[in-house]
């Protein structure tokens, strides 16, 4: 068989200078070096011709131009020469100038042999070429090649590239005699499919013939293994380091440090970081990773800290770790730093920082990521596009977040889903279950998630008989059992709207045992219709599960308190203080010019906090004049009348509207977003900030949105 490093034609030994081409490294040296071989009369000496054609295809610094202008001038290429001009193609990326090639070669008379078709399937390149590539194959079968090993590997190489991994299995269970080669592709293939079960079994597979991995083998495999999170099988392949004598370098040594850290395992991770003696961003990128997997972010960001250097992967792994640990204004600040790095973040990263804001409510950042995006032409996919509707719903700004939903050229379920659950959220009900219907008709198959959207749409909107047919067309139209958050929906729809024997028995007749959210939604419809006897039973639920729970004891006083049963919420607030139980502190987010500012109730710790008490005192003195009554009856302290509106007074979102309307001009809206329901009194008082200053004040509570406008606001007082 011919080498593929020399030509078969050995005679007419080429000129003495002919070594030189050995140590050509440019083009302009080449030309050079064929000047003089033009001079000396040795150009029309096969070799030479060859070897200064191989050197434009197969080197670095070569020029397919240059080559196809040597080719020419050669009066009968051979197919070693022909092969060696596809090669040149092949190496970059241009299938159609290949196909050409060997369309010429086959009308020439000159028949392809067994390199000649490897080197046309691998100047296939994912995006172009895939119908070129069938062609290929259709040849192969034709001329007889498709027992040739080097073929064979090199079509499951294509099938594979395209995620063609059905066809790709075929060539490789057809194979006559399979090599590392062919396993390796097989491997790869499936992990580039996201189908990492199966590359773990073509290993096996691969074991139980007896065949012996290479290193790239082991990194495939790893991949996989930490993609499954699985440790048994990657320690297994961590054996066969050894067992087979593989050479550890930096390529394997990062696939180990990978696994073993995804699969949580960050005692062994340290200890491969440790000992090696060579370590890229790679390495410790995935240090970062594991740690903030592993729920130990501060410990992801010593690792970060300590980066020589750092890529956009590991930035926005050090970002996705403060998110996982919902800590979102640090993972702004983050993105802020990797800004200052010049580091330009593509669109994983986008979502991820979007995801940042819709928790925060940083309409701000969110808004200037979004140009960002436009501007630096970041494709906006239907990944990104999600996040888009995602951020502009949880910020309150449901028309933007519309926009961007009309806008998108390609919707999944998750699209749909997304913004019919954030016009839901946002007192839009009818909104919502329009687009549901549109949804339907768009022939999108709805999924657990978004009947979740629907049937909050009702429970906001007060949509009993429509919230009763959708929880019953769930199951019997499109085949979704109702979980644990649509019984807790059903519940909230019926117990808001008063019908509170009919929320028992969906308790009581549902397929799994009720939580604590269930049997809160329950509590929640009997604080508004007074009814503590419905009330007690919920709690007393509630407390078999979650013994330790403060807010239910803080419910329950509520309702106590709306009956007048003042002795009851006594003893509830005795109860509390023995056992030691408190309530959990409210705290209020605000974004101002780009930064997140945070209160918590009575708070004096921000940097403006005269200004803000000096605020509140005014508001407070306006809006009695306006007619606002504070509303004290769910404090809990037991003392006086006054002390009691002192108290409601440092509530954490008052706070946040006293910063808003000191720090922002005067038309501007105020968005706040706070950790638990808004009480009575902090509801009645945005109302009248709303009319008596004229402002927008958008407040997203742990349920829902509250948009005041004019005195009135969007859940129509039915929170």
């Amino acid at each position: 068989m011919a080498s593929l490093t020399s030509p078969t034609n050995t005679t007419n030994s080429p000129d003495p200078t002919f070594p030189s081409l050995e140590n050509c490294q440019s083009m302009t040296h080449l030309k050079q070096i064929h000047s003089q071989f033009i001079i000396n009369g040795a150009i029309n000496n096969p070799v030479v011709q060859t070897r200064l054609i191989a050197f434009c295809c197969t080197h670095n610094a070569g020029d397919m131009d240059y080559a196809r202008g040597l080719f020419a001038a050669v009066p009968d290429p051979n197919v070693y020469v022909w092969n060696t001009m596809i090669r040149g193609h092949s190496r970059r990326n241009s299938p159609i100038n290949a196909a050409s090639l060997y369309v010429e070669m086959l009308e020439k008379g000159v028949k392809p042999d067994d390199y000649t078709f490897p080197f046309l399937l691998k100047s296939i390149a994912p995006g172009i070429g895939f119908n070129l590539g069938r062609e290929f194959h259709g040849q192969i079968l034709k001329l007889g090649f498709d027992s040739n090993v080097f073929v064979q590997n090199a079509l499951i190489h294509m099938y594979a590239l395209f995620g063609e991994m059905g066809v790709a299995r075929q060539v490789f269970d057809k194979c006559s005699k399979r090599d590392v080669v062919s396993w390796n592709a097989m491997i790869s293939g499936y992990n580039k499919v996201k189908r990492f079960e199966e590359a773990v079994r073509v290993f096996v597979e691969m074991e139980r013939e007896r065949i012996g991995p290479t290193a790239v083998t082991l990194v495939s495999v790893l991949s996989a293994c930490a993609k499954l999170k699985d440790l048994e099988m990657g320690k297994r392949v961590h054996l066969c380091v050894e067992d087979y004598d593989i050479e550890l370098n930096l390529i394997l040594e990062n696939a180990l440090v990978d696994m073993y850290a995804a699969c949580g395992e960050m005692g062994v991770a340290v200890e491969m970081f440790r000992n090696m003696n060579v370590r890229d961003v790679i390495t410790w990128t995935a240090m970062v990773t594991g740690f903030a997997n592993a729920g130990q972010v501060d410990q992801a960001r010593e690792y970060f800290d300590e980066m020589p250097e750092r890529d956009k992967v590991s930035w926005t792994a050090m970002t996705d770790g403060y998110l996982r640990a919902s800590r979102f204004k640090e993972a702004l600040d983050v993105f802020r730093e990797m800004q200052a790095s010049n580091i330009r973040p593509d669109g994983y990263t986008m979502v991820s920082i979007l995801r940042a804001c819709a928790h925060l409510g940083a309409l701000e950042v969110g808004e200037w990521i979004r140009c960002y995006i436009d501007k630096n032409k970041i494709r906006r996919d239907v990944v990104l596009g999600n996040a888009l509707i995602d951020m502009y719903s949880k910020c309150g700004n449901v028309e933007s977040a519309r926009k961007i939903f009309e806008q998108m050229v390609q919707k999944d379920k998750f699209s749909w889903t997304a913004m019919i659950v954030g016009l839901a959220v946002n007192g839009h009900g009818e909104e919502a279950l329009d687009l549901f219907t549109d949804m339907l008709e768009a022939s999108i198959a709805p999924d657990d998630v978004t009947f979740i959207g629907v049937l909050s749409a009702c429970t906001h909107g007060g949509m009993v008989e429509k919230g009763r047919r959708i929880f019953s067309k769930m199951t019997i139209r499109h085949g979704i059992e109702p979980n644990m958050a649509h019984y807790g929906c059903m519940v909230d729809l019926l117990g808001r709207a008063g019908h509170l024997k009919e929320a028992q028995e969906v308790i009581q007749n549902m397929a799994m045992k009720p939580n604590s959210i269930v049997w809160g939604a329950l509590l929640g419809g009997c604080r508004i219709h007074k009814n503590a006897e419905v009330a007690e039973i919920a709690v007393k639920k509630m407390l078999e599960l979650e013994p330790e729970n403060g807010s239910v004891y803080v419910l329950l006083s509520n309702v106590y308190a709306a009956c007048n049963r003042w002795k009851d919420v006594h003893k509830i607030r005795d109860l509390m203080m023995v056992k030691g139980i408190k309530k959990i502190p409210g705290c209020s987010l605000i974004e101002m010019n780009g930064a997140i500012h945070e209160f918590v109730a009575g708070d004096v710790s921000h940097s403006q906090s005269a200004q803000i008490y000096s605020k509140l005192e005014e508001m407070a003195q306006v809006l009695k004049v306006a007619g606002y009554q504070p509303d004290t009856s769910e404090v809990l302290l037991d003392i006086g009348e006054e002390e009691k509106e002192t108290a409601i007074y440092q509530h954490s979102e008052k706070l946040a509207i006293a910063f808003g309307l000191i720090s922002s001009g005067p038309k501007a809206t105020i968005r706040i977003v706070k950790n638990l329901r808004m009480c009575n009194d902090c509801h009645r008082m945005a109302k009248s900030v709303s009319r008596v200053y004229n402002r927008e004040v958008i407040v997203r509570d742990r349920t829902r949105f509250h948009h005041f406008r004019h005195g009135s606001c969007s859940c129509k007082d039915y929170w």
